[in-house]
């Protein structure tokens, strides 16, 4: 199958991490392409070679990484691919992180501590990318950090979809897990028609990883099934404090939506021995046979990052597919 071609301008190439090559197989599919062949190597020293077997001269070339566990290899792997790809002559280079790495460290909560979202956007920049591409960013600040166009994509549409189709919204509430998702839980409320929104107070450990206290829930959930929605679910131990949090204070049920499954350590212990019905996450990171579990829906992200790279190889907008949000 050839690449995309827009008369006689520039050629569209698909380029793939080995991270989750699957979701750029599939990607391809949705975009009437096939993922340019790479050559991929590790040395006896664990530094890794990796470039394109085909021409990108004067191409649009889309690198697609899952920056999934072992995270900091296949980080290295996307700088060294995107550094190839400048030397070969690409005309323009775009990151697809559908997963963004290092997004929790986007700030300084104390002295002397790094801002690693920001570290990862220069490296790119300074590897050769002209663009960014990512899901559901942990904050939109990181949008900044990039000294370029970077298309910022949300899952919303398509979760909250699948939740409306298979349970409904009556008697349901939006509960954001802490107080830095409130927004993101009046979003969800909206999207499925004006629900009550409840959130969990919380605090951190921050002198440890991982580690959360849930106290109370604010808002009014006794009776009710509660949509219990984050950005990502990493050790699964926020998550399902909370839900047993909700059924303390009254909840009929609780489904937990979130865009990114990183399910690291136990998480799939925990979410699978919870009182939660349904997790239900998407593939932008990829879900090893170990973590999957009777309770997990994994929708796919592919169709929506499709759509995106067409746009942007169009010239086209991508804010147009999500109406204007920002």
């Amino acid at each position: 199958m050839p690449n995309l071609e827009v008369a006689g301008r520039k050629s569209l190439v698909l380029l793939s991490g080995g991270a989750f090559p699957e979701l750029a197989t599939e990607i391809a599919q949705h975009i009437g392409t096939h993922v340019t062949p790479t050559t991929r190597r590790v040395f006896a020293n664990g530094e890794l070679f990796i470039k394109p077997d085909e021409s990108v001269r004067g191409s649009d070339a889309f690198v697609i990484q899952s920056h999934t566990t072992p995270i900091n290899e296949w980080l290295m792997e996307s700088l060294i691919l995107v550094d190839a790809l400048k030397r070969a002559s690409a005309k323009r280079i775009t990151v697809v992180a559908p997963f963004y790495p290092y997004a929790r460290q986007d700030k300084k909560h104390r002295g002397r501590e790094p801002i690693s979202a920001r570290l990862i956007a220069d490296l790119f920049k300074t590897a050769g990318a002209d663009r960014l591409m990512a899901v559901d960013l942990h904050t939109a600040q990181i949008q900044g950090f990039f000294d370029g166009p970077v298309d910022h994509l949300f899952a919303l549409p398509l979760l909250a979809d699948h939740v409306r189709k298979r349970y409904g919204t009556e008697d349901m509430v939006v509960v954001s897990p802490d107080t830095g998702r409130v927004r993101t839980a009046e979003q969800w409320a909206d999207a499925l028609g004006g629900l009550d929104i409840a959130f969990v107070h919380k605090t951190h450990n921050i002198d440890a990883a991982n580690e959360v206290v849930a106290n109370r829930v604010v808002g009014e959930i006794g009776g009710r099934m509660c949509l219990l929605i984050d950005d990502m679910i990493d050790t699964a131990g926020s998550i399902t404090k909370a839900a047993d949090l909700l059924f303390a204070e009254g909840a009929t049920d609780v489904i937990v939506a979130a865009t990114h499954g990183i399910f690291s350590g136990s998480a799939t212990d925990r979410l699978k021995n919870s009182r939660v019905a349904e997790v239900i996450v998407t593939n932008t990171l990829p879900i090893r046979p170990e973590q999957e579990f009777d309770k997990l829906t994994v929708l796919s992200i592919a169709p929506l990052l499709g759509m995106a790279i067409k746009e942007v190889f169009e010239d086209g907008s991508v804010t147009s597919l999500f109406a204007g949000r920002s």
